[in-house]
């Protein structure tokens, strides 16, 4: 059902470009075939320089659009192609997407230039959730009425209160750059999961306060709204994401609301901070500290979970049609299959 929902959800897209008489009709990125020619306006993702073994350069693109994301190679007018090209800019290329069993799948560029803002719109560009923000914050709410200690409740309001400044920036966030969630939303469809996993198996191991493990759940990837930036065509790291660390600014922005509060009990701060702190799960991994209570466990196993998993749904999007293999992904560290696209 994902699999024809996303469908779906390209077909439509496609459709509603095709009817609107303003916008030249495109063929969707997921729906590309073998040696379809490609004409039409995507967001570049990425760009890359290269240097063949004669010493010209080559450029690598990552294009996207609400369907999924293909590379693109431009062998011709690389550097000036790549002046263009910058992340989050819309272009119009032209091509041929061709599947080769030792290249992968490209889309071979023959014109690329910036796109007229009259020749797309940038819903159509974007990756979005298949979840709708109104059923993730609605769900948030009705997790946040679960917690019982009255500091927490207090700590989250402050972070998820329909009024706050902090929730204005956390509901819009991507969870990721690239592997889980990378796009508007993201962050709160993460989060939400995570949560809610953690909260349902929270009463099944004997010793976790489900209080501490829960808040800390929602609160473990705040330092992304500051690590990444806003632009939902070429989500990248901020001058401060890149220079201190999304678990470093978590950590920081959750002390920085506890000072705030008076009295907050200390053995929750400790509990709190230690698992913002060790969610990562081992040092080489970004965490200046590894778990070390039942809930720290607990909240990043999930949390690594949820990640993964957010990681097929994502090599789901790129695959081109027909195909049940995906390429070697870095976050899995192995390729992922898709059984019911041979079916």
């Amino acid at each position: 059902m994902k699999q024809q929902a996303l469908t779906d959800t390209a077909a439509a897209t496609d459709t509603a470009a095709a009817a609107d008489t303003s916008l030249p009709a495109r063929v969707a990125l997921r729906e590309l075939d073998d040696g379809q020619r490609v004409k039409g306006v995507y967001a570049v993702r990425e760009r890359e320089l290269r240097r063949k073994r004669n010493g010209e350069p080559w450029l690598r693109l990552m294009l996207g659009d609400a369907s999924g994301a293909a590379e693109a190679v431009s062998w011709e007018d690389a550097e000036a192609r790549y002046a263009l090209a910058a992340p989050g800019t819309p272009v119009h290329a032209v091509g041929v997407f061709e599947v080769s069993e030792r290249w992968g799948s490209k889309i071979k560029l023959a014109e690329l230039r910036e796109a007229a803002p009259e020749e797309y719109r940038s819903e159509d560009l974007a990756t979005g959730s298949e979840v709708s923000f109104e059923r993730l914050e609605s769900d948030l709410r009705e997790l946040l009425e679960t917690i019982q200690d009255p500091q927490l409740r207090e700590l989250l309001e402050r972070f998820f209160g329909e009024g706050s400044p902090l929730w204005a920036r956390f509901r819009d966030a991507p969870a990721a750059k690239i592997y889980h969630q990378a796009y508007r939303h993201g962050l709160l469809e993460h989060t939400l999961s995570v949560a809610q996993a953690v909260s349902a198996a929270a009463a099944f191991f004997p010793g976790i306060d489900r209080d501490v493990a829960v808040s800390s759940a929602l609160l473990h990837d705040v330092g992304k709204t500051e690590a990444y930036n806003d632009d939902p065509l070429a989500i990248d790291l901020t001058d401060a994401g890149r220079l201190q660390a999304e678990i470093p600014l978590g950590y920081y922005l959750v002390r920085r609301q506890i000072e705030e509060i008076p009295g907050f009990d200390p053995s929750l701060v400790q509990a709190l901070l230690h698992i913002i702190l060790s969610h990562h799960g081992s040092l080489e991994h970004g965490s200046p500290v590894v778990p070390a209570t039942r809930e720290a466990v607990l909240v990043h196993m999930i949390d690594n979970l949820g990640g993964r998993l957010g990681s097929f749904d994502r090599l789901e999007r790129e695959l081109p049609a027909g195909e049940s293999w995906s390429s070697f992904d870095r976050a899995l560290s192995g390729l992922a299959y898709f059984g019911q696209r041979a079916a």
